[in-house]
């Protein structure tokens, strides 16, 4: 008895948590890998495109130097030239666009995954993803020949009854002259964003839709048990879940607003100063700025392009990794990466 009793006591007692030694397996290891070479290709190639564009914009950049971001005037071979002017407007379009998108996108998502028959739902799905696949020059032409047609109205009344806000200021227009020319609305920031608009609305309702349907079942039960009828429920489970994932689909529709170039190129009237009125003709971008200098670039013109594209490039990154991090960290964005 004593032997037993002294053996037993000089076994040392285990104070920590035992480690568990999984073998992945095979199939488990090939997998893994695959994910983390294909994370770290999208990596590599986002590096080399943005050195790229910096080795390509340097000889540029050297030249205007801070004054790239403070010129409005485009005259690369006189030595003048800056992003100023097309930077804002490619900021007014894209949050003119943004505006118009999020209410469009946020109803269609609610209408999708909470009021819609299921017999019409996975057609709705497909109607919204077939518009997010129709090309950007298909949206421009539409724009330029029919939609600007009839906006030009909305135009001239949003510009007559609240013309003393300065965004909607439109110089030489009339109000009192019911024939002053309509060219002075025609190519606005207004009409370029509302056309961008249709573009990002089904990212942005995708993003929210997809969110929106990952809404803990028990808590919609528990609401509707607690006597809420359906926007209640909606307004005190769907939307409070769902809110990381509305803001990050919001930012990603941004990004995309921010680098639209044939919707816009056709539709705007360029102009190198920076003009803040958002219903009067004559705005411009960078990418259409691209877009209509690269065929008649020189060397150092082509690096001046290359530099707002760099500018661009960033901006754009900055964006979406800001919706990323929102995702990442919102409720909804917890439940997916679990």
């Amino acid at each position: 008895m004593t032997t037993r009793m002294d053996e037993r006591a000089v076994v040392p007692a285990d104070d920590g948590p035992r480690r568990l030694h999984v073998d992945p397996g095979l199939p488990d290891r090939v997998f893994r890998g695959v994910l983390r070479g294909g994370g770290t290709l999208v990596l590599a190639i986002m590096l080399l495109v943005g050195g790229f564009l910096t080795y390509r914009a340097w000889q540029a950049l050297e030249v205007a130097r801070w004054g790239f971001l403070t010129t409005e005037a485009w005259e690369p071979e006189g030595g003048n030239f800056g992003i100023a002017a097309v930077l804002v407007g490619t900021i007014l379009i894209a949050l003119v666009a943004i505006a118009f998108a999020v209410p469009l996108a946020l109803g269609t998502a609610l209408y999708i995954s909470e009021y819609a028959p299921a017999r019409i739902r996975q057609t709705l799905i497909s109607v919204v993803d077939l518009m997010a696949a129709v090309p950007s020059v298909v949206y421009g032409l539409w724009g330029l020949f029919f939609f600007q047609g009839h906006v030009v109205t909305v135009s001239r009344w949003l510009s007559t009854y609240l013309g003393w806000i300065p965004l909607f200021t439109v110089d030489g227009s009339d109000p009192t002259d019911p024939l002053a020319t309509a060219t002075v609305f025609t190519s606005s920031t207004f009409i370029a964003g509302m056309v961008v608009s249709l573009m990002v609305a089904p990212i942005i309702c995708s993003v929210m839709r997809e969110v929106f349907s990952q809404a803990p079942v028990g808590e919609r039960e528990g609401a509707y048990a607690l006597g809420a009828h359906r926007w209640g429920m909606i307004r005190s489970v769907v939307l409070p879940f769902g809110k990381g994932g509305m803001i990050g689909g919001t930012m990603l529709g941004l990004g995309r607003a921010l680098g639209e170039t044939i919707a816009v190129y056709l539709i705007i009237s360029p102009v190198f100063e920076i003009q803040p009125h958002l219903l009067q003709n004559g705005t411009n971008s960078v990418s259409a700025l691209i877009a209509l200098r690269y065929g008649e670039a020189t060397e150092f013109g082509m690096s001046a392009l290359m530099a707002a594209g760099l500018a661009l490039f960033l901006m754009t990154l900055v964006v979406n990794f800001a919706a990323s991090s929102i995702v990442a960290r919102s409720r909804s964005g917890a439940a997916s990466d679990s």
